[in-house]
């Protein structure tokens, strides 16, 4: 049997930058996977993935030519329906056999499995293995129809009448194995070792790729393409590195979307500095960088302090000896767009961004909860509320709110959405707002996603949350709730940026108190009344989500948050102490007690008082309700002062009596009194044992 390594290449028209790198991974995965499936490749053969602007390609070491066969077993059908009372073939299961090419001659080699009802006659074969024509084949058009296409092209192919569909048309399909081409065929074309380079720079019109293994040197060497989507994005990484060391003391800004963006746009990159009027730097550095990358692809340097310079590297997919002109005309196409930029910032500061506050008045927020001017008058009053329970100045906190939303009304933000924010910073600024106000309006969007950094005083941290929980609440209010996979208000995101302030910034904020206030700012008909309780168990399920993404374990994370805390900046504590406490001997024998008296006090009913020691019979129950009230005034002075992991190391030490009580004391006892004050010790018990957090998740 043949082994050799297998190339697969699809020559392209250019397919869509930013979904290139996805769509090279996903062809060789499934093609491998294809492959694998039918026994022609190894599970641990190597694999090579290929995406450059105009081509998909694979390399996958070790392709047989022919897969193994391999014996099956058939089943055919129940004994009692194939076999007469003879031992003789039913004409049932002659048919059978007929219809897989067999007649009754078989039938004495036939496999009896099973008892009774169940029994069921089998037939042993041998399955042929398939060719790699044929695999490929297969596994090519199935590899297709999985491809994370983000729109579909219908193109007619060169016959003139047929069309088939592609996410760009495909003019050459390349697939060797070892130096033979596999006769397959797929979108109209027909497999062969011929493909092109460069559209401009390749040293041949067409590269002859001689086997598998020569394909990257070829395409590289005669087609001057680099095709692997990695290897052409660390040589773009390592050439700005190197145009920048050579300029001195500045550094391409990192962004790795962009990197990627533009390793999809280029099969033969080369790094050029670009340079633009040192006026132009006057505008706010987030609007010239957005610029740039945005609209020219291009990776703005910066000094060493981080401040925008009048440089810019280009990454071209031409390499001319004189590279003056690609220089020159990338200068006259950046030029407009930071003129443009000028333009917007100088128009904008001509008009207060306070005088702009009044006209959202005329912006619907959403048709069911009014304006984004009502919007703003109420995140305001929640901001002010906040901003005083944190001790942080109210009237700033207010302030910043009740500007934070005007620069969306700006021409600067109107043509870069982005910005939002960041503009309404420098405008606030030039205007003479307070630095702290100011600062507030950029960070009030804070966290925007996972890992963002968060406001950095309590004035950014109180119009944060209040523009967070004004949304959640009034969005989930309106009965928009997220649902699988959909949320178009993106309430998880807010979510998950409340419960990071509260717990990063330790803020000793109530978030039901807060949901409550905020409820209580929307008209009382139109929300939900329910909406601060369900917003609160909605938030804790996130919660769940993020204790988890921080490495706490899931007993642990159940064991805290199934008490429905609402001091947020507690839960973290609590749970280091949890943690502390699963370590000690004593955790799992307590654990498995806390769970039997939470079942034992399900299930009854126990009237309301402490335990009165005169009517404890047991030394054992005098012992334990002893260790209670001992424990019980240092452990809950420690859980009131945060002192967590001390309060359930305190708490393991009770458990000798816990054992002996559970092992000495019949709870449940005949007279009534002598129940009911069982019970009362252990209800007084439990509460002990979870005022950090319920142990008894812990018990397995």
């Amino acid at each position: 049997m043949s082994i050799q390594n297998l190339l697969v290449e699809l020559f392209v028209e250019e397919l869509p930058p930013k979904a290139l790198k996805k769509l090279g991974e996903a062809f060789s995965s499934a093609l491998f996977e294809g492959l694998k499936t039918q026994g022609l490749a190894a599970a641990d053969a190597a694999v090579t993935s290929y995406a450059s602007p105009r081509r998909l390609a694979v390399h996958i070491a070790n392709v047989a030519a022919r897969a193994a066969d391999k014996p099956v077993s058939h089943k055919l059908m129940p004994v009692s329906v194939g076999l007469d009372a003879n031992g003789q073939a039913t004409p049932a299961l002659l048919k059978r056999l007929a219809g897989m090419g067999l007649d009754a001659s078989v039938v004495p080699s036939l496999k009896r499995e099973g008892e009774g009802k169940a029994e069921a006659l089998f037939m042993d074969a041998i399955v042929t293995g398939a060719t790699l024509a044929d695999g490929l084949q297969k596994a090519l058009e199935e590899a297709l129809t999985k491809l994370p296409i983000p729109k579909v092209m219908t193109y007619q192919l060169r016959d003139g009448w047929s069309t088939v569909n592609f996410v760009r048309p495909v003019h050459g399909l390349v697939a060797l194995h070892g130096s033979e081409v596999v006769p397959i065929g797929v979108l109209g074309l027909q497999a062969g070792r011929a493909t092109q380079g460069h559209r401009f720079e390749a040293a041949v019109a067409t590269v002859s790729i001689q086997d598998a293994d020569s394909y990257a040197a070829q395409m590289e060497n005669e087609g001057a393409v680099i095709p692997g989507f990695e290897a052409r994005r660390a040589d773009i990484a390592r050439q700005l590195h190197d145009a920048a060391e050579k300029i001195g003391g500045v550094k391409p800004i990192e962004d790795d979307a962009l990197l990627d963006e533009v390793t999809a746009l280029v099969e033969r990159p080369n790094v050029l500095v670009g340079q633009f009027e040192e006026s132009f730097l006057e505008v706010p550095q987030e609007c010239l960088i957005l610029t740039m990358k945005a609209n020219q692809k291009y990776f703005p340097l910066l000094d060493s302090h981080g401040k925008l310079t009048n440089r810019f590297l280009i990454v071209s997919n031409i390499r001319p000896a004189d590279a003056s002109a690609v220089i020159g005309g990338n200068e006259r196409v950046v030029r407009p767009r930071l003129a443009d930029a000028k333009f917007f910032f100088d128009q904008d500061r001509k008009k207060p961004l306070a005088s702009r506050v009044e006209k959202l008045g005329s912006v619907v927020y959403h048709n069911k909860l009014g304006t984004q001017l009502e919007r703003v008058q109420r995140v305001t009053k929640l901001a002010g509320e906040i901003a005083r329970r944190l001790g942080a100045d109210a009237a700033q906190a207010e302030r910043a709110a009740h500007l934070a939303k005007a620069d969306l009304l700006t021409d600067m933000v109107g043509e870069f959405p982005e910005l939002q924010g960041i503009m309404g910073r420098y405008y606030a600024a030039h205007d003479g707002e307070p630095e702290a106000v100011a600062r507030a309006i950029e960070q009030h969007y804070q966290p925007r996603f996972a890992g963002d950094a968060l406001p950095e005083d309590n004035i950014g941290a109180a119009v944060a949350l209040a523009d967070k929980l004004e949304t959640l609440v009034g969005i989930y209010g309106i009965g928009l709730v997220p649902t699988g996979d959909k949320d178009p208000f993106a309430l998880r995101r807010h979510a998950l940026g409340v419960l990071r302030l509260l717990a990063e910034k330790d803020l000793p904020l109530d978030l039901v108190q807060l949901l409550q206030f905020a409820r209580g700012l929307f008209p009382a008909e139109m929300l939900a009344d329910s909406v601060a309780v369900d917003v609160h168990g909605f938030m804790l399920e996130r919660l769940k989500n993020y204790l988890r993404e921080r490495d706490f374990a899931a007993d642990e994370v159940e064991a805290v948050v199934s008490q429905n805390p609402t001091r947020i900046d507690l839960v973290i504590p609590r749970l280091e102490a949890v943690q502390a406490f699963k370590k000690l001997p004593e955790a799992a024998s307590l654990a498995a007690a806390n769970k039997r008296i939470q079942n034992i006090l399900k299930k009854t009913e126990v009237p309301a008082g402490a335990p009165d020691a005169a009517l404890f019979q047991e030394s054992a129950e005098k012992a334990l309700f002893e260790a209670v009230n001992r424990l019980a005034p240092g452990v809950e002075s420690l859980v009131a002062n945060r002192g967590y992991t001390e309060a359930l190391t305190r708490l393991a030490g009770v458990r000798a009596e816990v054992d002996a009580f559970f092992d000495q004391v019949m709870v449940m006892a005949d007279e009534i009194t002598v129940r009911n004050n069982r019970l009362a010790l252990l209800r007084s018990l439990g509460e002990l044992m979870n005022g950090v957090a319920d142990i008894s998740k812990l018990a397995g």
